[in-house]
């Protein structure tokens, strides 16, 4: 099962102080439906650098790895999550003096095969949980976002 989600959102700030915001990772516990905090693994920032991501649900808790993917000032910043390649993204477009962001994720045919492998006979069904959770959550974090761009950019 592969998939991609997506919504948006319009931000009244610059594309610059969006992604300010969200290429600061250690702030996504601010936002995130699931992760609590996140680290850097080192002083490497941009494309390559990774992250750990510590994450909670009433049912369980567990980190991550990251890769940062993309990572173009103003335009999208983007990470996989590693080894099953797991995207997340947000993209951004200038929208007259604001900013339309969108949040995305892609459950990719490599995301599928490590599920497989971690998971085995549960895999599908792991793989919906993410899914589900990612549909539910996605609008609420582009909402949340949305909050503390705006309260941080007061024109």
């Amino acid at each position: 099962m592969t998939y991609e989600l997506s919504d948006d959102v319009f931000i009244d700030a610059t594309p610059e102080a969006v992604y300010a915001v969200i290429s600061d990772v250690t702030r996504t516990g601010e936002w995130s439906e699931q992760c609590r905090r996140v680290e850097w693994e080192n002083d490497a920032r941009g494309v390559g650098a990774r992250f750990t991501g510590h994450n909670e649900t009433p049912e369980r808790e567990w980190t991550t790895t990251s890769q940062v993917a993309v990572a173009d000032p103003a335009v999208e910043f983007a990470w996989d999550v590693v080894p099953a390649e797991v995207r997340w993204s947000y993209p951004m477009e200038r929208e007259g003096d604001g900013t339309r962001l969108t949040h995305s994720t892609t459950f990719t045919e490599q995301s599928e095969r490590t599920f497989a492998e971690r998971f085995g006979d549960d895999a599908q069904a792991q793989a919906e949980k993410r899914r589900l959770a990612a549909r539910e959550g996605i609008g609420a974090t582009l909402a949340r976002i949305k909050d503390i761009v705006e309260a941080g950019s007061a024109r």
